[in-house]
């Protein structure tokens, strides 16, 4: 005995059937096209979406904080109130002795800068880090190193520069070795660097030149003053675990600071933003999900009510079938093979629509200098067809079922 699926006259009633209502099997297939295309659109974009936000932060140690000095807002030790004080180099030791569920502190400090290199200048900012920065943005290192604990503990007039600034400076050529000149300072260029993502401390890593923060400090006569430091806690803890630790710490270097001055010290907890980030990540792909596969169900409501149209049309022919023989278990699958074939059909080139959108989509984010990641894998392309084939199939199943049930006599009498 022939399979059904080898058999070239089954494939033919198939067809025959389909096309003996164009539009209603059109509007049938349609329904399904577009609820698959809307399916793998939305799971591939919001793949692609949340690609694209986590490339904004990607290297960024999410798990961090950042301290700022200000004003006290009362008087205190025989300080006015307004007094302003600065972060120092020595608040850093006495912080990580009191918080041990710190992993590293990154200090800070900036400036406004004019890079030249020969009759080429370039605007950023000149920035003072230690080797730890890597640690808080992971930065790319296009050429050579990153300031390291030999250049801190010297001084050195060495520099790392943003990949933008040193095109613009050094074009084609090699910048490693060579010297850069900030108020007339001169740095010897050790490294290249490109940031990982969108996060701009102190204006875009790419623009910036970066030299040892003991360097900078000691150039523009800040003594032990820092701008800002950054906090990366270690795993299992946040920075809100270490909020008052910290605090405690400060204010025992600064005795202008009250104990009960809340706001004197502010610090910006930087993990609740990738949390936000994340919820909300969440919140859009459970929406996307939900509009999807309401789509979906919509084009499978349609398969069902095909068949059911299908059964009730073909009363009078399926009892002529099982009068000359025909067992329930045929007329069963015929009516499965039509709503299989319809769904896959159909359900095949609303996964190419949606492929051929998403690529579209690329290329639009590309051209904008904003590559995204809008794809649909081949994994998720067969699972969102079997998904739609096998709803098809449960779709088609009660209306087989009731075709199989008909009695030939009645059937016969039908009319």
């Amino acid at each position: 005995m022939k399979l059904s699926v080898f058999d070239i006259d089954n494939w033919r009633e198939i067809g025959a059937t389909l096309a003996r209502n164009k539009t209603r099997t059109f509007l049938t297939a349609f329904g399904i096209f577009w609820g698959t295309a809307m399916l793998a659109i939305l799971w591939g974009g919001g793949d692609g979406l949340r690609a694209a936000l986590s490339g904004n932060f990607e290297g960024f140690a999410s798990n961090c904080a950042i301290v700022f000095s200000g004003r006290t807002t009362m008087p205190y030790n025989g300080y006015k109130k307004g007094t302003y004080w600065n972060l120092r180099t020595s608040d850093i030791d006495r912080i990580l002795l009191s918080a041990p569920e710190i992993e590293n502190v990154v200090p800070s400090s900036s400036a406004s800068a004019t890079m030249k290199y020969r009759d080429k200048t370039t605007s950023g900012q000149i920035e003072g880090y230690g080797p730890e920065f890597v640690a808080l943005m992971n930065p790319v290192i296009r050429k050579g190193r990153f300031i390291n604990d030999a250049d801190v503990a010297s001084r050195a007039k060495v520099c790392v520069i943003g990949e933008s600034a040193a095109s613009k400076l050094f074009g084609v050529g090699d910048p490693l070795g060579q010297f850069v000149e900030v108020d007339n300072i001169f740095y010897r260029v050790v490294g290249v660097v490109k940031s990982r993502n969108m996060i701009k401390i102190n204006g875009p890593l790419d623009d910036n030149i970066v030299v040892p923060i003991s360097t900078l400090m000691s150039i523009y006569n800040r003594g032990t003053n820092v701008g800002t430091m950054f906090f990366i806690v270690r795993p299992g803890y946040t920075p809100a675990d270490i909020k008052d630790k910290v605090w405690r710490a400060i204010r025992a270097g600064h005795p202008m600071i009250s104990p009960d001055d809340d706001t004197a010290i502010s610090m910006w907890d930087i993990s609740e933003q990738f949390k936000m980030v994340d919820n909300m990540m969440t919140g859009v792909n459970v929406l996307l999900l939900f509009v999807g596969f309401s789509s979906l169900l919509a084009g499978i409501i349609g398969v069902g009510n095909i068949m059911w149209i299908i059964v009730k049309e073909r009363t009078h022919e399926f009892g002529i079938r099982r009068t000359l023989g025909a067992r329930p278990t045929t007329v069963l699958r015929q009516i499965l093979s039509e709503s299989a074939v319809l769904t896959v059909i159909a359900g095949t080139g609303g996964i190419v629509f949606a492929v051929a959108m998403l690529g579209a989509a690329n290329l639009g984010m590309e051209a904008a200098g904003q590559p995204a990641e809008f794809q649909l894998t081949f994994s998720t392309a067969i699972s969102i067809l079997f998904i739609f084939l096998i709803l098809g199939m449960a779709a088609g199943t009660i209306p087989a079922l009731k075709a199989m049930k008909i009695k030939p006599i009645e059937a016969l009498n039908d009319k």
